[in-house]
C-alpha cells in the first residue's frame, strides 16, 4: 500500500484499485482507521487528537486525494501529498 503522506507520526496510505466510496488508509503506532476523501466518515480507532490532525489535512488536501484516488484506480503512481505542518 502505497504511503502518500506523513505527519506527527501519522502514515497517510492508498491502495491501487480498492473498493468504493474513495478512501484512505490512516496509520498510527498499532491503531489503524479508513476515512472517506468526500464526507470524512472514518471507521476504526484511533486516539482522538490523531483523528483530529487527519480531518484537518483532509480539508485541507480533498482535490489532491481525489486525484490520488482517479490515479489509483488506474494504476497510476500516486502523488505525494503535502504534510500537515
Amino acid at each position: 500500500m502505497p504511503e502518500i503522506s506523513r505527519f506527527y507520526g501519522i502514515f497517510i496510505l492508498m491502495n491501487f484499485l480498492d473498493h468504493h466510496p474513495p478512501h484512505f488508509h490512516a496509520w498510527y503506532g498499532d491503531y489503524k482507521i479508513v476515512v472517506t476523501i468526500k464526507d470524512g466518515v472514518v471507521k476504526g480507532e484511533m486516539p482522538g487528537r490523531a483523528v483530529k490532525l487527519i480531518l484537518e489535512w483532509l480539508e485541507l488536501h480533498r482535490e489532491d486525494l481525489m486525484e490520488n484516488w482517479y490515479r489509483s484506480q488506474n494504476g497510476i503512481i500516486l502523488e505525494k501529498v503535502e504534510p500537515l505542518k
